[in-house]
This record gives C-alpha cells, sequence and structure tokens, in this order.
C-alpha cells in the first residue's frame, strides 16, 4: 500500500475522535545510526547551551535507545544501560537534556510521512496517541513538535524528582504496551475495533492485534512476514539520512558557485549603474548557480502567475531550511527583496548578499525598534519592490507550519498591496533546520492566489491570520496537481 492510498483512506473513513491513530515511535523517527564513541561527542560542555550537569552517558544511552525493530534483548540491554545512566539524575534536568537532544539530533530523524499521516488523522478528527517502550525523556520533544497530545511510555521510578534507575511498575513491552493502550481507549472512549496503528517491529504483534487497521511501517523482517500472512498493509517510509561526504563536498562548491554567480550577476548588470538591476541579477545568476551545483530541482506545481503578477505584493513563505533564502528569490524571479532577523548579518554567505539586495534586518528581541525598522519596508512597497517575508519568524523542526507573526499582514495593509502565499514542500529534505549542508533533491513550491488584506481591521486580524496559516496546512496535507508545473531545474 502506498501513503496516498493510506490517507485517502482515512480521509474516506469513519471519523470522530472515538477512533484513535496509535503511533508507536518507530513510525515516526527512523532507527538513525549513531556514530561510535558517544561520550566524546556529547560531553556536557559540547551540549546546546552547555549545561554541564547533564551525563554524556545519558545522552549517550538516551540516543542509542531509539533504534528501531528492538528486540527482546536490545531492550532489556537499553534497560539495563539506562539504570546505570540515569540513576541519580534529576528528571527536571533529563527533561531539559531531551530537549536538547531533540533539538540537535533526533529532529532531523523524523519521517515527513508520518508527520502527513497524523495531520491527516487529526483533521479526521481521531485521537493521535504516541506509544514507546522508551521513556518520556526520549520521546516527549518530539510528540510536542508534532503536536501529538497523547502520549505513553515507560515510566522512570523517581524519589524527590530524582530518578532511581528503575523502571515504575511495568514496561510497555510487547504486551505491557497493547495493556497500556487498551486502558487508554477505555478510559477515553476510544473504540479499538475502528481504530489505526502503526509500528515497525514483530514485539508490537499485541498491539497491532489490538485495531482493525494494523499497518507495518517499514517492517523488520519478522513483522513482514507476520503481516504478510495476516494480509495486514506495509507502508515504506524513506529513513532521513545524515549529510554523507559528497554532500558536504557538494555543498561547498554550491556556495563557491553562489559567490561567483552573485559576482557574475552584478558585474553583467553593471553598466547600467542601477543597484535594483544589479540585484537581481545577483539573485537570478547566484540561486541558479546554487541549485545547478547542488543538483536541486526546483518544481512550481501550482499558481507559477502569481510570482509576477499582481506586483507589488507581500509573498509569504514558510521557513524550514536556511535555503529558503535561494529558494524564494529564484521562483519569485526577481523584484523582490525580504526582512531578514539580525543575526543574519553575521553569516559570512549570506548576510553580505542579503545586505546588496536591501534586506532589511530587524531586532526581534526589541519590539520598539522592530517596528521602527518595518516603515521603511512599507515605503519600498509602495515604491513597486515586492517584500518576501516568513510570517512564523523561524524554521520549524518538521513540516509543521508554525504560528503567524502578523508584521507582515500590517505591513501588506499598510502599503496597500496583496499577500500571495508561497507554500515551500520538501526543503527541510534538502536541508535540515540546523543544518548548512544540502543534499540534492526536489523542492515542490505552490503559489496560491493573492489575498487582500485592505477590509481587515488592524486591531483584529487573528482570525483572517489563521485563515491563511491554515492554507498552509491543506495545500501541504493536500499538495496540488502539476498541472502548471513550471520546472526550475535547468535555469
Amino acid at each position: 500500500m502506498n501513503l496516498e492510498e493510506t490517507l485517502a483512506q482515512i480521509r474516506t473513513g469513519p471519523q470522530g475522535p472515538q477512533i484513535a491513530a496509535v503511533f508507536d515511535f518507530s513510525a515516526v523517527v527512523d532507527g538513525f545510526a549513531r556514530p561510535r564513541l558517544y561520550r566524546r561527542m556529547f560531553q556536557p560542555w559540547g551540549m546546546a547551551g552547555g549545561a554541564g550537569r547533564h551525563s554524556a552517558t545519558a545522552a549517550a544511552t538516551l540516543l542509542g535507545g531509539i533504534r528501531n525493530g528492538l528486540s527482546d534483548g536490545e531492550y532489556s540491554r537499553f534497560l539495563q544501560q539506562a539504570s546505570l545512566a540515569l540513576a541519580g539524575q534529576p528528571a527536571a534536568d533529563l527533561d531539559e537534556l531531551g530537549a536538547k537532544l531533540f533539538k540537535s539530533t533526533i529532529y532531523g530523524h523524523l519521517y515527513p510521512e508520518a508527520w502527513q499521516l497524523i495531520r491527516t488523522h487529526e483533521a479526521a478528527g481521531h485521537t493521535v496517541l504516541l506509544v514507546t517502550a522508551l521513556t518520556r525523556f526520549q520521546v516527549a520533544p518530539a510528540a510536542a513538535e508534532l503536536g501529538i497530545p497523547h502520549v505513553l511510555y515507560t515510566p522512570m521510578a523517581t524519589v524527590d524528582g530524582v530518578l532511581t534507575g528503575y523502571a515504575e511498575g511495568k514496561t510497555l513491552w510487547r504486551n505491557g504496551k497493547a495493556d497500556a493502550v487498551r486502558t487508554f481507549a477505555a478510559t477515553h472512549g476510544v473504540d479499538l475495533t475502528q481504530s489505526y496503528a502503526y509500528t515497525d517491529g514483530v514485539s508490537d504483534l499485541p498491539l497491532l492485534a489490538l485495531v482493525a487497521h494494523p499497518t507495518a511501517v517499514n517492517p523488520e523482517r519478522k513483522l513482514t512476514v507476520a503481516a504478510a500472512e495476516r494480509q495486514w498493509p506495509a507502508l515504506t517510509f524513506r529513513p532521513r539520512q545524515s549529510p554523507s561526504p559528497v554532500d558536504y563536498l557538494r555543498t561547498i562548491a554550491a556556495f563557491i558557485a553562489l559567490l561567483g554567480g552573485a559576482f557574475a550577476g552584478v558585474l553583467s548588470k553593471s553598466y547600467t549603474r542601477q543597484r535594483r538591476k544589479m540585484a537581481d541579477a545577483l539573485m537570478d545568476y547566484g540561486t541558479s548557480a546554487t541549485l545547478k551545483v547542488l543538483g536541486v530541482r526546483l518544481r512550481v506545481t501550482d499558481g507559477a502567475g502569481y510570482a509576477h503578477d499582481p506586483r507589488p505584493a507581500v509573498f509569504l513563505f514558510n521557513h524550514q531550511s536556511q535555503f529558503d533564502v535561494i529558494i524564494v528569490p529564484k521562483v519569485l524571479d526577481g523584484g523582490v527583496t525580504g526582512i531578514g532577523k539580525k543575526e543574519l548579518t553575521k553569516n559570512p554567505v549570506f548576510g553580505p548578499l542579503m545586505r546588496f539586495v536591501g534586506v532589511t534586518f530587524i531586532d526581534r528581541s526589541n519590539a520598539t525598534q522592530t517596528r521602527a525598522a518595518l516603515a521603511p519596508v512599507v515605503r519600498t512597497l509602495r515604491a513597486g519592490l515586492s517584500i518576501a517575508i516568513s510570517p512564523e519568524g523561524t524554521r520549524s523542526y518538521t513540516p509543521e507550519v508554525g504560528p503567524f507573526k502578523k508584521g507582515a499582514f500590517h505591513i501588506a495593509h499598510q502599503a496597500g498591496v496583496p499577500v500571495i502565499p508561497v507554500v515551500i514542500r520538501n526543503a527541510g529534505e534538502i536541508s535540515w533546520r540546523n543544518s548548512m549542508i544540502a543534499r540534492k533533491g526536489t523542492v515542490d513550491v505552490a503559489l496560491l492566489p493573492p489575498i487582500d488584506v485592505s477590509g481587515w481591521n488592524p486591531a483584529a486580524m487573528d482570525d483572517e491570520v489563521a485563515a491563511v496559516r491554515q492554507l498552509y496546512l491543506d495545500t501541504l496535507l493536500n499538495w496540488p496537481d502539476a498541472k502548471s508545473e513550471h520546472d526550475d531545474a535547468t535555469h
């Protein structure tokens, strides 16, 4: 079964909270390969934030336990290692450590397909549940980022907030996991005979047998056999591989191509002595060269005409990758500048280039200065130059679209121009949120119809802004057909 067929069945099947979608953690995150020498990699001073109280051994144990298709022996060894590594650690410190491990490593291995499944179940009104035999320190940050409200895990015993090193009660392994889901269903009014479950290991056969719609996700060998015997469907999700040495070399070459292309673009229009023409050529030559060297295909699948008409406009794009600053200018093809956070001025590559093309940098920590900095942006729009802005204000860890800030909408309202949504899919697959390394692949872009904000009340636009954000979610979940596809792969 493919993912589209599964999503179609969910959309057309029974709706409502009495139906659960139970995701084992193995169906949400791939069992990524961990480098050797954990202790060296995760020394306390090497962790984000420099929290010296975090044990390198605890970090290695938490990451090391995230392995898909765990056998009985492997899970037992994890519990033994956890007993030694976590004993004596304050639970609050381990919660903080888990959050930092998610932001440094785990987020890059979340399946985008799982995000799509989760959101589709939510749209059907289903009760989404994340379940695991691991600890909350390993899974709670991922559940929070994915917006999963219900999480079942193996609790660790504490005394005065400090871990003893032992599990509290029955572990959520094999029948223990199935029992925990059964109890959850009874207390939340869930009908398991209509529900769904997703997992990868044969140890979860008791869980899969509970529901009407069991699905094996990237199943290990024994579950593959068991699922075939029971005629259960299987889904294959592509693991999110860490960058390879070739990716590093290609990215270095792409940065060189970006600088060379930018210089060539400026030189090609220098005879005009017009900064705007030179800036547009810089973006055209630079982005084209970068995408070509990276091997990134840019595919506009809907609304390509909105990139040029109407102009000027405020173009809003969802933000998941540092390479969005390459993708967006290429799609919009000149006549546009942007707004960036002040920290980008320190970027040795993008900082100087963004300054040359007229990007306005704002200090998000100072609201008064931010409002003052945005005033020239309104004048820029009124003069005929468009603006590209990420209304989220920061990159997301998943394909999820974060809450929208209102600044872009106020700017459009004051300038009397429309906003045009630019929906980007797969940019996080090309380059992870916190990485400057890119892989080859395809990025899909859809431009939605212009939105007139002239009639909005600037003092009360929460509902309108939320509706625009919903357009992004709807588009990402129901991607438009490639009927108006415009391929920029060769540009």
